[in-house]
């Protein structure tokens, strides 16, 4: 599988809205890449395009056919009524899942359901069950929503110790800082 994502001439509109317009780049697939812009400039569509959720009105995405991403969306996504463990479950098994929740500090909490956390358990269940699943890529949509300096630590250590490649979507430089980012996108709609 190659080593890199290679984006090419990516153009995206809905309706008379253009977000992306014949934008180019190669992502490469070791360590931590960021993608950063200003806001409602075409970062989660980029996102959704990589992963094949949306379809592009023009260019093509080469190297991410075959592979298997993990994914971390900016809502967490989780079953009303499906228990911590069984939300970080889904996609793999419940030991997987147990472990992923141990690595976030959640080892009291897999059998609460989403009502019962807080906003922050509720992300890191979402981050859990991205681990859970054993991708060979995580996209982490602002991952750290929600959580403070202390668990952001703790996410970005359990995250990095997976040793996949991973693709953020952040605005927050000190976010970046956590993955020690090695690759750095700019999104323009120029």
């Amino acid at each position: 599988m190659p080593e890199k994502i290679e984006i090419k001439n990516l153009s995206k509109s809905y309706g008379a809205h253009t977000v992306l317009n014949h934008y180019s780049a190669i992502v490469p697939l070791c360590g931590v890449t960021v993608i950063r812009g200003a806001s409602g400039i075409g970062k989660t569509t980029l996102f959704r395009l990589l992963l094949g959720l949306e379809e592009a009105d023009e260019g093509e995405i080469i190297g991410m056919n075959g592979r298997k991403p993990a994914v971390v969306f900016q809502e967490d996504r989780l079953l009303p009524w499906a228990t911590a463990l069984d939300n970080a479950a889904l996609g793999s098994d419940k030991q997987k899942a147990e472990s992923a929740l141990s690595k976030l500090g959640l080892c009291d909490n897999l059998n609460q359901l989403p009502r019962e956390l807080s906003g922050g358990m509720k992300r890191r269940v979402a981050i859990a069950r991205a681990l859970a699943y054993e991708g060979d890529i995580l996209f982490l949509d602002e991952p750290f929503t929600g959580l403070d300096e202390e668990n952001k630590q703790i996410a970005a250590k359990a995250l990095l110790s997976s040793g996949v490649p991973m693709i953020v979507i952040t605005h927050d430089d000190s976010e970046a800082e956590l993955f020690g980012a090695v690759c750095e996108l700019i999104v323009s709609n120029q």
